[in-house]
């Protein structure tokens, strides 16, 4: 996130934590996100809750990387009535301390996949891998400042927001560490590592950007970074994140992504040189050690389907030396069975 321009400001309390009023947008969504690496174990997960509460329904995302490469997944839309909580389809959100301290914990089913690439057809996929139970808890802890807010302008008062082209009104990142336990049937896995999470709330639809790439990675508990490139359909692209050192964020002004791709045009892995606020550089090497492409569709106005597609891997990082881990998280529309972000 870019510093605001000349007659505006960030906004964020410990409130925010919480959830908000929804808006009237029909489309208002009101999410928070976690994901953990543990690099001894190889094994990692992200989690995702988005109400929807004026369409009556939440989106539950559950992501687990097993060490041998299998992927247990589960997605839901439970209904809801409100937005009083982060607590839907078996997952809950607890914040114990805002900016702080939370707790993430899941109680349901999920998809266990040998073979990832199956979720390119979610059907087909939860129709032949085994649906078993699943238990997550997670302990998070910030060890990092909050990165983002809400934009709002000088004298406190919101934006105006078309809520057919947002994706969020706020939105806000944190460097976590994490402990605690998944459980796969009769398997359980004790993880401690380290991670980002997020929370934005606003009118949202998947659709609202072209394309882009989000690389949060993590290499201790002092050393983290997020690469983030996001594309609309005209105009460049606006590249941004940060870098976590020594406790304290240096705001990158220029990052470059370049990209592997394997036939499916999943990222394989990529390079990618940053340069900070600061004046400092980094060269950064990713593998992607693990992916399971996930996708939204909807229909327009007009009733033309939209396709969006999300590639997630958890990808092994080397930079100045270290080695820590992540996620390459990958958006496009998709056109004509190609990603936007591909070209001709």
């Amino acid at each position: 996130m870019a510093k605001p321009p000349a007659g505006f400001k960030i906004r964020l309390a410990p409130e925010d934590e919480y959830t908000h009023q929804p808006d009237a947008a029909m489309n208002y969504n009101e999410s928070m996100y976690f994901n953990m690496f543990d690099p001894a174990r190889k094994t990692g997960g992200w989690f995702r809750i988005g109400n929807r509460p004026n369409e009556g329904y939440a989106e539950v995302s559950v992501c687990l990387y097993l060490p041998d490469g299998r992927v247990g997944f589960m997605y839901a839309k439970p209904k809801i009535s409100d937005n009083k909580e982060m607590n839907a389809g078996g997952f809950r959100v607890q914040v114990v301390e805002p900016f702080k301290r939370l707790r993430v914990t899941y109680d349901g089913k999920i998809c266990l996949l040998k073979e990832p690439n199956d979720m390119a057809e979610p059907g087909k996929a939860f129709k032949n891998n085994p649906i078993l139970p699943c238990k997550v808890e997670l302990d998070y802890e910030g060890v990092s400042p909050m990165f983002g807010g809400e934009t709002v302008k000088e004298d406190g008062s919101a934006l105006d927001i078309d809520p057919e082209k947002s994706f969020a009104k706020a939105h806000y990142e944190q460097h976590v560490a994490a402990s605690g336990s998944f459980v796969i049937g009769d398997e359980r896995f004790e993880v401690s590592g380290f991670g980002l999470r997020d929370k934005s709330w606003g009118p949202r639809y998947w659709q609202a950007i072209h394309w882009y790439r989000w690389c949060p990675m993590n290499f201790g508990r002092d050393f983290g970074m997020m690469l983030s490139i996001v594309a609309g359909e005209k105009g460049e692209p606006r590249q941004g994140g940060m870098v976590l050192k020594d406790g304290k964020y240096d705001l990158i002004t220029e990052v470059s992504i370049d990209s592997d791709w394997d036939e499916n045009w999943y990222q394989t892995g990529f390079r990618s040189h940053i340069k900070t606020e600061s004046g400092a550089t980094y060269d950064v090497d990713a593998k992607v050690l693990s992916l399971i492409p996930l996708r939204n569709r909807r229909q327009d106005a007009d009733g033309n389907e939209l396709v969006t597609r999300i590639t997630e891997g958890m990808t092994e990082y080397r930079c100045n030396g270290q080695v820590g881990y992540g996620l390459s998280e990958y958006l496009d529309q998709i056109v004509d069975g190609k990603p936007v972000s591909i070209g001709g």
